[in-house]
């Protein structure tokens, strides 16, 4: 191989970050190189960026290996101690051109490996510039980086440091260079993106940041959030959601679980109630609105009557999109000390909490049948509607805007058929 492949494992923040992975080591003039993007949430995640690593190591045998991302900050010694691996760069570190202007040489110790200092060191996220996100039509912004939460089962704050914010004119600089390369939509994301501007000046909201990005950067025609924490939502967020068009109906959930007693011992913030009040206030003033949301099953001391009461939120709230999660006991956090569950226990009850999403999605789906939808086309076959339902949209043309109609759905994914295009969307 020739020049810097990067594979990515997680959320949408590693997505973003490793477009400025790679072009920071093609400007160290890094070449023949693999760039392991880890993800930390669960151990399940840390298992398949091992597997990918000896992978990556038996087709490229010359290549240079380089591992980095959450896992690599929290498990740095794991991966040097990989003979596969060349080079361990910290979430800090891989930013940065000069991390990949030196590689050790091969066969080096596992201490030579390892380039990853104190996360919790850095009090600020300078902003990366970058025009183009490798295979996708809607463009990631980070907007923020860390978490000043400690929630008893979550590993990342030890993997991303704590919460800090991009200043509200580079993120708006950023938008401004996306929409001039193309790209119509723009996700927002962040470790924990409702916190953004704690700890800038004035204390800015991520909502307020929304409506100024689509104020000054009137070429976004959507606008997404990646991921809310919703008792951190601001009435800038609310305006968003009942008056503003180019925000798109849909936000995804850090719900967790829907029982209170396992809510506290999870260490969140929010209700089973407070949950509850947030999408029934959403869906007043956007009828539209779809819910994504993520769950964990089999949280230590979970019973069964809690686990239900978990599921009956799903139901209750009407998640759309659920994301199920089974409990991973992440080591160094206070729930891997807890009162532990069998694993088939945790395995049997994540089975039965994708079932309820399954079902829950279907009903979604079925609801969708019928309309009208305007999408972007993206570049495999597929298309999002504006509350993020999939679209099966064969034969059209990646990043045309087009009207549909819904026709039908398979369980995964809707079905249509094109519709003329009004004036206005032709001009867009």
């Amino acid at each position: 191989m020739s020049g810097v492949e990067v594979i990515t494992f997680g959320c949408r923040l590693n997505t973003y970050e490793s477009e400025v992975m790679r072009a920071e080591a093609e400007k160290a003039g890094l070449n023949n190189a693999v760039l392991v993007n880890t993800c930390a949430v669960t151990s399940e995640a840390v298992r398949q960026a091992r597997q990918m690593i000896r992978r990556v190591r038996r087709d490229n045998p010359h290549a240079r290996i380089v591992v980095t991302g959450c896992a690599a900050q929290t498990e740095k010694q794991t991966f040097a101690d990989m003979p596969e691996v060349d080079m361990v760069l910290g979430n800090e570190e891989k930013l940065n051109s000069q991390s990949y202007r030196a590689l050790p040489d091969f066969g080096v110790s596992s201490e030579e490996k390892l380039r990853v200092n104190d996360i919790m060191s850095i009090k600020a996220t300078a902003p990366q510039m970058i025009r183009h996100i490798d295979g996708h039509v809607r463009a990631f912004i980070q907007v923020q980086n860390g978490c000043d939460h400690r929630c008893t089962f979550c590993i990342i704050p030890y993997g991303r440091g704590n919460s800090r914010s991009v200043p509200m004119g580079a993120v708006v600089e950023q938008a401004r260079r996306l929409t001039e390369s193309g790209y119509r939509e723009i996700v927002l994301t962040g470790v924990d993106a409702t916190s953004y501007g704690g700890d800038l000046p004035g204390h800015p909201t991520l909502g307020l940041l929304a409506k100024t990005l689509l104020r000054q950067v009137p070429e976004i025609l959507r606008l997404r959030l990646s991921s809310i924490d919703s008792i951190e939502a601001d009435n800038h967020l609310w305006d968003l959601i009942a008056d503003e068009p180019r925000f798109m109906p849909h936000l995804h959930l850090s719900l967790q679980h829907g029982d209170d007693m396992i809510l506290k011992r999870m260490k969140r913030r929010h209700s089973r109630a407070e949950a509850i009040a947030f999408v029934e206030q959403a869906r007043r003033l956007r009828p539209e609105i779809a819910f994504g949301a993520d769950m964990i099953a089999g949280f230590p001391t979970e019973t069964e009557e809690m686990f239900k009461n978990s599921a009956a939120l799903a139901l209750d709230a009407g998640i759309s999109f659920l994301h199920v999660f089974p409990y991973s006991p992440r080591p160094g956090t206070p729930a891997a000390r807890m009162p532990q569950l069998d694993r088939a226990l945790v395995k049997d009850r994540a089975a039965r909490l994708r079932a309820t999403g399954e079902a829950l999605h279907k009903a979604h789906l079925d609801r969708m049948v019928g309309t009208e939808q305007i999408v972007i086309v993206e570049n495999n076959g597929l298309a999002h509607t504006e509350n993020f339902s999939l679209v099966a949209v064969p034969g059209l043309v990646p990043r045309d805007i087009q009207r549909i109609m819904i026709t039908g759905h398979n369980g995964k994914h809707l079905d249509m058929r094109v519709m003329a295009a009004s004036a206005t969307e032709r001009a867009a």
